[in-house]
Order: C-alpha cells, then sequence, then structure tokens
C-alpha cells in the first residue's frame, strides 16, 4: 500500500491535490489583479475623454486618448505576462494603488474640468491642456528651466560648501565657535528672502544677487546639521585615530568627517528644498529667465495651463533632486546600512 501511494504521489488518477493548484493562481492572483485594476483606471481615463465632447477647444484631446490608452494597455499586458515576468509582476503589483489612484485622479480631473464645464476656465485647465503647453511650448520651458537649474545649482552648490565647511570649522574648534555659532545663530533663521531689498542693492547684477539668496539659504542648514556632527563625535574615536598617529588634519579628515556625514546629509536634503523657495523668489525680481519668472509672466497672460504645466515640471524636478541626493547618500554611506535602517 505504501510502495502504490509513493508510487502516484499526485493522487487518485494522477492528479495533483487542490491545494497545489490553488497556491500558484493565489499567487498569481495576488500581483497581477492590482495591475489590472490599474489598467482599468487607465482606461477609464481614456474612455472618459474619448467618450464626450470637450466644453473648450484643445488640440491635444486625441493625443491623450491615445496615451491613456496605450499606459493601460500595457498594465494589462504586464499583469497577464507576471507568471513568466515575476520581477515585472512585483513592480506593477507594489505600485499597482498609486497607479489606481491616478488614473482615478485624472478620470475625474478630465470629466469636471474638460467634459461638464464644473471647474471654471482658463483657472483649472484639463490634462489635456497641460499636455498641450508640453507638445507646443516645450523650446520655452526648456529655456527656462535651464535657467532655473543653472541658478539653484550653483547656489545650493556654494551654499553647501561654505555651509559645510563652517560647521566642521564651528564643530572642531571652540575658538571659531564662539566667534561665529552666536552670529550664525542670529542671521540663520532669518529668512533668506527678507534680505531682497538689500542683497539687489549690495550686488551688481540680479543674477548674482539671486546666487547669493539661494546660497545663503541652502547654507544654514548645512552649517548647523554638519557642525553637530561633528560637535558629537564619540572622543572614543579620537583617541583610538591618535594611537594611530594621526595629527589634527588626520583627526578632520579621517574621523570628524565620516562620523558627521549622516548628519551632514540630513542639512542637504533641507539646505535642497530652502534653495528652491529661495530660487522661486529670487527670479520674480529682476531675473528674466526662470520658472518662477515663466509662471509669473503666464499669470499675467491668464495663460493658466501654462502655469500649472510648470508647476508640474518644477514639482518633477525637485522630487528628481530629493532621488539624485539619495542615490548619493546611499553611496557614500553604504557602510550604515548594516547599522541604520534605511
Amino acid at each position: 500500500m505504501a510502495s502504490t501511494l509513493a508510487s502516484h504521489p499526485a493522487g487518485p488518477g494522477g492528479l495533483l491535490p487542490a491545494s497545489a493548484h490553488a497556491a500558484p493562481i493565489g499567487r498569481w492572483r495576488q500581483i497581477a489583479l492590482p495591475s489590472l485594476a490599474a489598467g482599468a483606471a487607465w482606461a477609464l481615463a481614456s474612455i472618459s475623454a474619448a467618450a464626450f465632447e470637450d466644453v473648450g477647444d484643445w488640440s491635444e484631446t486625441g493625443t491623450w486618448v491615445i496615451g491613456t490608452g496605450v499606459l493601460a494597455a500595457l498594465l494589462v499586458l504586464g499583469a497577464l505576462l507576471s507568471p513568466w515576468l515575476p520581477r515585472l509582476g512585483q513592480f506593477l503589483a507594489r505600485r499597482a494603488p498609486w497607479l489606481i489612484v491616478s488614473g482615478l485622479f485624472l478620470t475625474v480631473w478630465q470629466l469636471t474640468a474638460a467634459k461638464l464645464g464644473w471647474l471654471p476656465q482658463p483657472f483649472f485647465p484639463p490634462p489635456q491642456a497641460l499636455l498641450e503647453v508640453l507638445v507646443w511650448e516645450w523650446d520655452e520651458l526648456l529655456k527656462h528651466l535651464w535657467a532655473s537649474l543653472q541658478l539653484v545649482t550653483v547656489g545650493f552648490a556654494l551654499g553647501a560648501l561654505a555651509g559645510f565647511v563652517l560647521g566642521v570649522a564651528i564643530g572642531w574648534s571652540t575658538h571659531i565657535g564662539y566667534w561665529v555659532h552666536p552670529v550664525l545663530r542670529f542671521i540663520g533663521p532669518l529668512p533668506a528672502t527678507a534680505l531682497l531689498p538689500i542683497v539687489f542693492l549690495a550686488f551688481p547684477t540680479s543674477w548674482s544677487a539671486s546666487i547669493f539668496l539661494i546660497a545663503l539659504a541652502a547654507g544654514f542648514p548645512v552649517a548647523i546639521l554638519t557642525w553637530s556632527g561633528v560637535a558629537n563625535v564619540d572622543q572614543a574615536l579620537y583617541d583610538v585615530a591618535r594611537t594611530q598617529g594621526l595629527g589634527n588634519w588626520g583627526l578632520i579628515t579621517k574621523v570628524a568627517i565620516p562620523a558627521a556625514l549622516p548628519n551632514v546629509f540630513v542639512g542637504l536634503f533641507m539646505a535642497l528644498g530652502a534653495a528652491f523657495s529661495a530660487l522661486m523668489v529670487a527670479e520674480l525680481i529682476g531675473v528674466k529667465a526662470g520658472m518662477a519668472f515663466y509662471i509669473q509672466w503666464s499669470q499675467g497672460w491668464a495663460a493658466y495651463a501654462n502655469v500649472w504645466t510648470t508647476i508640474l515640471v518644477l514639482a518633477l524636478v525637485c522630487s528628481g533632486s530629493i532621488t539624485l541626493l539619495f542615490k548619493i547618500r546611499d553611496h557614500w554611506l553604504s557602510w550604515q546600512k548594516g547599522l541604520v535602517k534605511w
């Protein structure tokens, strides 16, 4: 009897137990169903754009219908291929909730703005109006984006470098800290944009004044967090390093700065947000190109589709900058992964 059962592990008739079939089917449903739901949400966005007439004149409605429809088809295709491409299935399943919400949001936005006219125009344009700006005025957007990137990159780099050097100096030397720390506490919390009237009089050009404002806004959080990181390094680390023959410069570069890097990156994240905030204000006075300048110019002409499109592009740039800074932090602080939960 035992040998008979051993020769037929699948059970009577050579069939697998129901649980053996249920496991892969259940796993496929767990991975594929969210992606299918996401595809349905984006298909709804496409159908809602195609099934009803626009209350306004937007030339890119057809492009919007095709684009959302193609994305919906790709999501459905990814769900169907998930048994053979498990990594793709898991990737889509993790992002499916956001894809579902975004598809439904775009559907509601499309209906209320372009089809039913519930949102007042031109203040709240539909998504195809933003797509129209991207298609027809991409060169103008790129020009202003490049001008803003130049300002924020130079200002952030100078401010972060100055803040880092100042923070290390304050944290390492009590003599420097005695003189600089009170000044930093007095000037640092002051919003950089509050100095606009003075700065634009003190600097020869609006571009250099904008650089100074952005650097000032970015430098303060880096200086404070770097100072805190250096000042709180365990003295035992210095004692061990001195036994290896390191002098003051070696203690700073090989002990103090590496130990303070987690605090430094926290300061850099804060500085990046402060730099973009200062950029938006600095570009409103005197600068002839930039994202904030383009927003103000578009608002003056009641081109609110351009305003919303510029805000969207700016949000993507800010998010991409944060992601890039995270990648740099992951590389520089890879030694922390076993010690700190990321």
